[in-house]
Order: C-alpha cells, then sequence, then structure tokens
C-alpha cells in the first residue's frame, strides 16, 4: 500500500527519563525510526527531564543505550528539555502579552470546588475573580499560575492512525501553562519545543490523545505551523491489561538481559500495531522501511506474546552471520567466566549449539563444557549410571580408546565407540547416554560424535576422569530382586 505521505519528515522521539525504556516507547521509536526512514528526513532525540524529582541522570543514559542497543539511530540530539525553560517561559509571557493566557489566582481547593459544582467546562468566565478580589490578591503578591485561553469552538484533527477525531467546547477547559513557582507545564513545553525543532510528525502513545487539541490550540496561537498527529494504540499483556512487570518482561533493558536479540526485539515490535502485508514476519530493517506506511497502522490495542517473540529470537540466532552475533554473544559468554576462551573454538561450538537455543543466555550456557575442566553432574539426573556397577569400567575403557584415537574425529569417535559397545554386547545407547552426561552434564543436546569432537581429545579425557571420579563416590547398589 502506497502512502498519501510525503517527505522528507521531522519526527522525534522524547522520552522521560524517570524509568527504563518501557516497550511501548521503543515500539514508538520504531515507528518514528521507520517513517523517518520510509520518506526521509530526521530523528530527533528529545529527552523530556522537566520532572525535576523523578528524572534521574542514570535512567538517560540506560534510554540512550536502549536505543543504541536497538540500532534505533536519531539525526540530531538528544536535547535535554530542562536546557530550554527560559525559551518556555518567554513564550509563555508572549501568551499572557496578546491576551491568549491570563493570570489565574484561584487556588486548588477553589478551582476543584468549581470543577464539581459547575456543568460548565473550566475556562475564564467560570475561573474569572470578581475586578476587586483579583487585585487584592495580586496586591498581596498572592501566588498564582498562568493559564491558556482555550478557543470557543471545538477543535477537530486527523488522526493518522485513528481517523478524524473532533473534542466539542465542553470537553475544553483552560489549562495551566506556568506553575506558580514559574516553571512550564509539559503542554507548554513540549509544544515549544516540537515548532522550534520544526517537528512535521507526530507519533506517539493513544495516552496523549486528550492532550492534542489542547496543543492544537497552544500551536494556533503561537503562530506555528501544525504537525500532523498519529496516536498508537497501547500494548497489551497476557491478560488484557496494559503490559507491566506484573505479567512480564516490560522493558527494553530486560529482554536485553534475557538475551533477546535488538533484530529480533525491533521486528517483533514493529509488527506489534503495523501489518506489512501478506504473511511477512522476519524483515530486515530495509525491508520494513521500504513497506513501512502510516496506513498500515492498526488501531486496536495489541497483545504482547513472549511465545512469538521467543520464536522470532531463536529464527535469528540460527540466520545472522556468525559476525554479527558474536558481540551480543559474548557479554553471556563472559558473565559465565569464559572471557578467555579460544575464539576459533567457541565460534565452532556456537555453530554448533545455536540451532538449539531460543536465546542468547541459553547459547552461551551451551559452551560451558567446552571450556570448563570441571563440569557439575546433578545426582538426580545420573540415578540410572549410579545403579550400574558395570559403567565405570565400560568407561574406562571407552575413554582410553579415545584418547589413542588418531585423528580424533566425528566418524573416528563414532566407530570406536560402537566396536567397543558391540564387543560388550551390548547397545550403543548405553555408551552414549552416559558419555554425554559427562561431557555436557546433560542429558539432552545435539550428537554425541560430533559432541566429542568439539570438546576436543585433551578435554573429553578430562571429563570422563572427573566423570567417573562422580560415579564411584556417589554409587548406589542396585536393589535385590
Amino acid at each position: 500500500m502506497k502512502t498519501a505521505l510525503t517527505g522528507p519528515v521531522r519526527v522525534r522521539f522524547p522520552p522521560s527519563p524517570t524509568g527504563y525504556l518501557h516497550v511501548g516507547g521503543a515500539r514508538t521509536a520504531i515507528y518514528n525510526d521507520l517513517l523517518r526512514s520510509s520518506l526521509g528526513g530526521e530523528l530527533v532525540l528529545r529527552i523530556e527531564d522537566t520532572d525535576r524529582e523523578r528524572s534521574d541522570e542514570a535512567m538517560t543514559r540506560q534510554i540512550t543505550s536502549a536505543l543504541q542497543w536497538l540500532e534505533v539511530a536519531w539525526d540530531e540530539g538528544p536535547h535535554l528539555q530542562s536546557e530550554r525553560l527560559e525559551r518556555h517561559r518567554e513564550r509563555a509571557l508572549e501568551l499572557l502579552e496578546a491576551g491568549k493566557a491570563y493570570r489565574c489566582y484561584r487556588t486548588r481547593e477553589e478551582v476543584e470546588e468549581l470543577r464539581q459544582g459547575s456543568d460548565k467546562a473550566l475556562r475564564w468566565e467560570v475561573l474569572r475573580l470578581p475586578a476587586e478580589e483579583q487585585e487584592r490578591r495580586a496586591a498581596a503578591q498572592q501566588p498564582y499560575v498562568v493559564r491558556f485561553r482555550m478557543p470557543q469552538g471545538s477543535i477537530q484533527f486527523h488522526d493518522l492512525v485513528r481517523g478524524d477525531v473532533n473534542y466539542p467546547p465542553e470537553a475544553l477547559e483552560d489549562f495551566v501553562i506556568l506553575r506558580s513557582d514559574g516553571t512550564p507545564t509539559y503542554h507548554l513545553s513540549v509544544v515549544c519545543d516540537d515548532l522550534d525543532m520544526g517537528i512535521t510528525h507526530i507519533l506517539r502513545g493513544e495516552d496523549h490523545v486528550p492532550n492534542t487539541p489542547k496543543h492544537i490550540a497552544l500551536i494556533e496561537a503561537l503562530g506555528g505551523t501544525m504537525p500532523t498527529f498519529g496516536h498508537l494504540p497501547m500494548i497489551l499483556g497476557p491478560d488484557k491489561k496494559r503490559l507491566s512487570k506484573r505479567t512480564g518482561a516490560a522493558s527494553v533493558e530486560e529482554f536485553r538481559q534475557q538475551g533477546v536479540l535488538p533484530h529480533a526485539l525491533y521486528n517483533y515490535l514493529a509488527l506489534l500495531g503495523w501489518s506489512p502485508g501478506g504473511d511477512l514476519e522476519l524483515m530486515s530493517r530495509q525491508e520494513m522501511a521500504d513497506l513501512f506506511t502510516v496506513e498500515r497502522l492498526i488501531a486496536s490495542p495489541a497483545v504482547f506474546d513472549t511465545d512469538k517473540l521467543s520464536w522470532m529470537n531463536g529464527q535469528y540466532l540460527r540466520s545472522l552471520p556468525l559476525a554479527e552475533l558474536m558481540p551480543h554473544l559474548l557479554p553471556f559468554v563472559e558473565e559465565l567466566g569464559l572471557a578467555d576462551a579460544e575464539r576459533a573454538r567457541l565460534e565452532a561450538a556456537v555453530e554448533f549449539h545455536r540451532d538449539r537455543a531460543k536465546d542468547l543466555r541459553e547459547l552461551a550456557g551451551f559452551m560451558v563444557p567446552y571450556f570448563t575442566d570441571q563440569l557439575d553432574y546433578d545426582p538426580e539426573l545420573c540415578a540410572k549410571f549410579l545403579t550400574d556397577p558395570a559403567l565405570p569400567a565400560q568407561l574406562e575403557e571407552l575413554a582410553r580408546r579415545f584418547a589413542a584415537l588418531d585423528p580424533f574425529t566425528t566418524e573416528s569417535v563414532e566407530t570406536s565407540l560402537r566396536e567397543l559397545a558391540k564387543e560388550l554386547e551390548i547397545k550403543a545407547g548405553a555408551l552414549i547416554h552416559p558419555t554425554r552426561m559427562a561431557l555436557s552434564a546433560s542429558k539432552t543436546g545435539p550428537s554425541l560424535f560430533h559432541l566429542v569432537e568439539m570438546t576436543g581429545q585433551q578435554a573429553t579425557a578430562r571429563h570422563f576422569a572427573n566423570f567417573l571420579a562422580f560415579l564411584r563416590e556417589n554409587a548406589q547398589p542396585t536393589e535385590k530382586s
């Protein structure tokens, strides 16, 4: 579907540094990224840090780190909104001098009482004080806020996602643009910044829909060029309620720590409210940018499906070129104490196991047996082996034969094991299963013979010795019939 929009565009992503980057915010950043990439233009990163009590510089660093990890590249910024407060006050005074805003000396209690006792919108006609009382409070230098005068008519706009939206006059109240301490409110700051930064299109969450008529009125009063608005639906958890930590991971950082690849999370979030058409699911960034149109954004809420993300992550684990995969895997490998692992052997082991892993953390765990001298064997998993009195001697002989192999290959390992099983008149599985446990401390895994070759002749010998010691120390007597 071809979009009716034309570029270049100038979009923005303005997170508040009061917490980790939520997946809802990440999706908003992704859609702005795709809109900029599809039509050409710039993406501005703006940190809305004017909430002094809740804003945290560490969260600003975390948000920018999360965006960089997702490979959402901004063209300008990050701008700190807190550094532009004087500009915001300047514009508020312009509105005040032009009669488009007014000083309101009403206390919070008085405003709430008026709201409860009147069926009219809180406008100047309702909020104004008698002239004498206004003068008295001003002379007494009582605190006041500056309120913006909303226009008398209804405000309509076309939303890129939701279609035509109309707010009647009774839904429009005069709102505060400067607090009693002189600090600007969110509404004034965001509009001033959007105008000064030349933002042409605003894609943001649907919780901002009620703010949009206020922003439209402010933009018109300030003589600015009206941007195009689009409001994205909520992301719901499996319980069909707003996605939160209670129902699973909710921040980009949590998914990063779990071992999700940025390619997978970007791809998944892009599809969580947008349809590229057809059955397309796994797409490169360029493919998504080529197909992205606002007309295919979906207005209904999207349900976050962790199983679908896990599946997609597995697909990327299998398909990414090794050179792209390794930088994301190495932190998890290092976390397990394998920072000094030989790179060539590590990469070979990754290629061997990547088809079995669901995430980077699990894939890193598969590397441990190849680079660890002593594995921890679980007595419960090894219960069957601990009650077989013949097994230690059988494994000793297998270890001796493996140590003598030259060359030490998948084929020679398999031949050696099967020949010994035949000589002992036992099934090959009777040697395969305990050998797998010896080399990986696990009952499942890839082809044993490839596993042995990958482990290497010396490490295989060490694991056999350790496993044999474990069997002898923990041997259980067999039950008498």
